[in-house]
């Protein structure tokens, strides 16, 4: 073969180019190479005159490396691992006078070290994260290279590791607005990433429910009602709050996404909450009428008729307090003034 062959041309038995492979996980060509440089972490063979090329089990070493690294493992300790678990072989990188003593971090790479000072940057997924928890760093990697594997095991463990309240305000939620930030601004690009990452957080939360599913039982008090305005399809935040209630053994009922207003007035009638938290993503879909209407309808028996609690969340209603109405910061302040009713 003509090694000025295209790189397109050639049989797939050659392998993967360093560009696709880069694509497919998620991060940029200029890591693969730093990795290959520090750590041996390269195509086991090499063609002369022609472009890297990546077979199966080359492929499967950086997967691994990917994987090991978004969980938090250093990266010189997750390249020796990937090798091994892989069975790679490759012989040691040799150190260039050329490259720089430290090289640019251009991709993935491992989370911050917790005893350095963090940094704000995209952190190699191509998302603008800032300044955020080293977890959250690793699940937008995974997400971003599509690996569902790797995201349900750090959203399993990180709830394990920090609870459901830290996880969601500090891991979650930043990485969620930086995906919806980059869809934004990078048209239907990043919507797989956005849905794949979205899928796996509502199965993980719905999960805690699950497991405090055996104590509604014993709940004696009127229940929490969670619902979102009409027309408003984000209910991620809420279901995080539904299963933190739960977990502290408060009784909700969860009405979920674009709840109409007829249907709203009915079920506060009919099951008379101790309060209606009303999620609004933003502000066009937020409704001051509805919530006063709300806060106004009465439930009970004749003479002994109440009302319910109000909560408006979500910044689609914006900064400021409403008079009657309560406004919790975030979903620990929502919790708060929940318990404490």
């Amino acid at each position: 073969m003509d090694v000025s062959e295209p790189e397109a041309d050639q049989p797939p038995s050659t392998g993967v180019s360093t560009g696709s492979l880069a694509r497919r996980l998620g991060v940029s060509p200029t890591t693969l190479r730093s990795w290959d440089r520090r750590y041996g972490l390269g195509p086991a063979t090499r063609a002369q005159g022609r472009h890297r090329r990546w077979t199966p089990e080359d492929v499967a070493m950086v997967v691994e490396m990917c994987r090991l690294t978004a969980a938090g493992i250093p990266p010189g300790e997750a390249a020796r691992a990937a090798k091994a678990q892989t069975g790679g072989h490759h012989p040691q990188p040799v150190a260039l006078s050329v490259a720089p003593s430290r090289p640019p971090n251009h991709g993935v790479a491992a989370p911050a070290d917790p005893s350095q000072p963090v940094h704000a940057s995209r952190s190699g997924s191509g998302l603008p994260l800032g300044n955020v928890r080293h977890e959250c760093k690793g699940l937008a990697r995974a997400a971003v290279r599509l690996d569902a594997v790797a995201v349900q095991e750090q959203l399993t463990a990180v709830i394990r590791a920090h609870g459901l309240v830290v996880t969601w305000e500090e891991i979650l939620s930043p990485a969620l607005q930086a995906v919806g930030r980059k869809w934004e601004s990078a048209g239907e690009r990043y919507v797989e990433v956005e849905h794949l990452l979205s899928w796996h957080i509502s199965a993980t939360i719905r999960h805690v429910c699950v497991a405090a599913a055996p104590a509604q039982r014993e709940w004696k008090s009127a229940p929490v009602i969670l619902a979102c305005l009409p027309g408003e399809q984000h209910t991620l935040p809420l279901e995080a709050l539904n299963a933190a209630l739960a977990e502290r053994g408060v009784a909700t009922l969860m009405l979920g996404s674009a709840v109409p207003a007829e249907a709203l007035t009915a079920a506060v009638q009919r099951v008379g909450p101790s309060a209606v938290v009303l999620w609004s993503q933003s502000g066009s879909t937020a409704s001051l009428p509805l919530a006063h209407h709300v806060a106004s309808t009465r439930w009970g028996i004749r003479g002994a008729r109440t009302q319910s609690h109000v909560l408006l969340a979500g910044p689609g209603w914006g900064r400021g307090q409403r008079a009657g109405l309560l406004r919790p910061r975030g979903l620990r302040d929502a919790l708060v003034m929940l318990e404490g009713l």
